[in-house]
């Protein structure tokens, strides 16, 4: 018998102490990484964090503010049904037989529906109840596994959903996937909370009983769910409904006749539906763009090209406010850390501090900007010297165009909503229905050389006595509130101006002045047959008469009226690009924010086929444009070959031509037998690449020939 001196047997290493964990980049390591600008990269790190803080404060508070309603009518809903079990009356024990439901429509918007269910259930858990479930379609595919994530978020424990006697030792541990398991968990919940909490003497009978907590069930996409595992678990849930108190709340995205679609009368009978509306999201972002963009209070700005972007993403994809407020986040992230200049995008007095130091190269910076070459082309050949030489006195001079700019975003936004009030209610809304569009218009150019603002002022100019005085009283109201010297003396000639409207009642009718017959009415004067020069002759006096035609007091005043406010608007709605220094606080990279929140699938897929070295970054891979490695992955071999055919491509062909570049690849001679030799690994590599290239779609079979594959895509990289 041999010996050996090793034994065999599992050993344990334990790990060095000395051993250096692997370190985590933190937020701030990432932004300064390759950044624009070495010199004051952590301040603005700290100006971008501050600054998106204070959004996303504003932000969360506004959306529980238009949240508020639909939640609190939801809970409501929840306590006006537990209270009903506890009534003797026909109606009411009738209606404790149904399962009570609400049908919550959140709208198309599906990305921001997690955010209002979440604060459904963390306000039902505080003021209702502590028993909150809520479910999604991905996880629930089978009635078996919908019961056991019900019951797993309410009891929170682990259930067993299988009833095979092989897992004792987990079946100790766990509990029975059934709903009698949650009626007895529930009562022995509820007799411990009556134990818990001694009771005092009660006064009457009624409050004798205390009211049980409902059991919620949040189903978050209805629509998604498979509508036999709904209705098998609707049909359970009222058999205990005398038992437990269920209640339901689901969330609609589209209509609320899914509910109909999805479930049978015999079903739907059994529910106790009450219908609830969530406020639109087109309304909802009418409100963050209210308060998030048109208001002189955040310093960093968006340009017309990335605002409409953002809007476009919102309107054409998703409706998402959230996903809104995203593109806001990368925008101010972008900006900061690509803008060494956006040191200056904050708060007016931070703002003047940081301008005294900045650096050399800050303040060449500045000469660059294309808003400050406009401004030194208009001064004079010494201050022009001063400007680019002197650097204490270009300090100087930026503070002044900081204050400027802060002027300018004061003004602009109370008039910018006074010519929308005015506008937004005339025919065919000639500036936008929302004030989102006006703003737009106003960004990219001058507002007052538009054909819809002169087709505006016409109109405004038919406008009615009592409908134009509530426009401007509600212009005066937008302007009460601004801290500006110009506002303030805008508010008194606006006031000045209502003051004489309201004159103007006071005031006697006086009688129209008496006219000549023959000066008001020249068609009177025609012979009853005449020719088309005299007919034109008389047009035109009764032309000439209408424009020499005395205005009336009101008339007078209208216009006036509007001259002041096209005063105005000349005055503080022209865009950004006027203001010295805009590139500072306005973002205008617009490429970069749709490549990033509206990405190009179809156009990266075929860019990685071309060129795989790019994403590979294998040498092997390397080659001139246009040419694809024979050592590249056999699916860009298949699509390269695939770009050198017609409509219809033969796929033996197409084999023999992939056989030849892989065998150049592998290293056969090419005058050897094996040299483009088809055999079973290449017909499976090929096999396996064409598939690929059918999942993504730039191939499908055709039924015209049976050994041909139709091409879908064209012009490629």
């Amino acid at each position: 018998m041999s010996t050996s001196s090793v034994s065999k047997g599992c050993f344990v290493f334990k790990p060095s102490a000395k051993k250096k964990k692997k370190t985590t980049l933190s937020l701030e390591d990432h932004f300064l990484h390759a950044c624009e600008g070495d010199e004051n990269r952590q301040l603005r790190f700290q100006l971008c964090q501050d600054l998106w803080d204070k959004i996303k404060t504003n932000t969360e508070a506004l959306q529980e503010e238009l949240n508020r309603n639909i939640l609190d009518s939801l809970l409501d809903f929840t306590r006006k049904c537990s209270s009903t079990r506890r009534h003797s009356d026909w109606a009411s024990q009738m209606r404790a037989s149904e399962i009570p439901t609400a049908a919550l429509v959140l709208g198309v918007n599906v990305p921001d529906h997690d955010m209002t269910f979440m604060s459904l259930s963390d306000l039902l858990q505080q003021s209702v109840t502590p028993h909150v479930a809520s479910v999604q379609a991905k996880e629930c595919g089978a009635l078996k596994h919908l019961m056991k994530r019900v019951l797993e978020r309410l009891m929170d424990t682990v259930v067993d959903e299988d009833d095979d006697d092989d897992h004792e030792e987990e079946a100790e541990q766990s509990v029975h996937c059934s709903l009698g398991t949650l009626c007895a968990w529930y009562n022995a919940k509820t007799k411990k909370s009556k134990i818990a909490t001694p009771g005092k003497k009660r006064s009457s009978p009624v409050k004798d009983e205390s009211e049980p907590p409902p059991v919620v069930i949040i189903f978050k996409d209805l629509e998604a769910f498979n509508p036999k595992v709904l209705q098998d678990f609707i049909l359970i849930c009222s058999r205990y409904i005398q038992r437990l108190p269920l209640m339901f709340i689901f969330g609609i995205a589209t209509s609320p006749s899914t509910i109909q679609h999805m479930l049978p009368h015999s079903v739907s009978s059994l529910l106790c539906i009450e219908l609830f509306q969530s406020l639109s999201c087109t309304q909802h972002l009418a409100t963050v763009i209210d308060k998030l963009i048109l208001t002189p209070q955040f310093p960093f700005k968006l340009n017309g090209k990335v605002m409409q972007v953002l809007i476009s993403i919102f309107l054409y994809h998703d409706f998402s406010v959230r996903n809104f407020i995203k593109g806001i986040q990368l925008a101010l992230l972008e900006h900061f850390h690509s803008q060494p200049l956006s040191v200056l995008c904050c708060k007016k007095k931070a703002a003047l501090m940081n301008v005294m130091q900045l650096g050399h190269q800050d303040l060449e910076r500045i000469r660059q900007l294309q808003s400050f070459k406009r401004y030194v082309e208009k001064q004079e050949a010494q201050e022009q010297v001063n400007l680019f030489t002197d650097d204490s006195h270009l300090k100087e001079v930026c503070q002044t165009f900081i204050k400027d700019l802060r002027k300018y975003h004061k003004n602009y936004y109370p008039i910018l909503r006074c010519l929308h009030t005015l506008t937004s209610s005339l025919p065919r809304y000639p500036l936008g229905k929302q004030i989102r569009e006006l703003h737009l218009i106003c960004l990219e150019k001058n507002i007052w050389e538009n054909e819809e603002y002169q087709s505006a002022m016409k109109l405004l100019k038919m406008m009615a006595k009592d409908q134009l005085i509530g426009l401007l009283q509600r212009c005066e109201e937008i302007l009460q509130p601004v801290k500006s010297k110009k506002m303030n003396s805008s508010l008194v000639q606006l006031a000045d101006l209502l003051a004489k409207f309201k004159q103007l009642d006071t005031l006697a009718a006086e009688p129209p002045p008496s006219v000549d017959d023959s000066i008001t009415s020249p068609v009177k004067n025609l012979q009853k047959k005449t020719d088309l020069f005299q007919l034109q002759k008389a047009l035109l006096e009764m032309n000439e008469s209408r424009r020499s035609k005395k205005l009336s007091p009101f008339e007078a005043l209208r216009n006036k009226a509007l001259e002041f406010i096209d005063s105005l608007v000349k005055s503080h709605l022209s865009p950004p690009e006027s203001q010295t220094l805009n590139e500072v606080c306005y973002y205008a990279s617009s490429a970069t924010v749709r490549r990033h929140l509206n990405a190009a699938p179809r156009t990266s897929i075929q860019a990685a086929l071309n060129s795989p070295y790019y994403y590979l970054q294998n040498d092997r891979l390397q080659t001139d444009d246009g040419l694809v490695s024979n050592a590249a992955p056999d699916i860009c071999i298949v699509y390269k070959l695939h770009l050198e055919c017609g409509r219809l491509i033969n796929l033996y062909d197409w084999l023999e031509a992939f056989a030849t570049v892989v065998s150049a690849a592998e290293g056969d001679e090419p005058g050897s037998d094996s040299f483009g030799k088809v055999d079973d690994v290449r017909h499976a590599r090929f096999i396996r690449a064409v598939s690929e290239l059918e999942f993504l779609g730039f191939i499908k079979s055709t039924r015209q020939k049976t050994d041909h594959v139709a091409r879908l895509s064209w012009g490629g990289c």
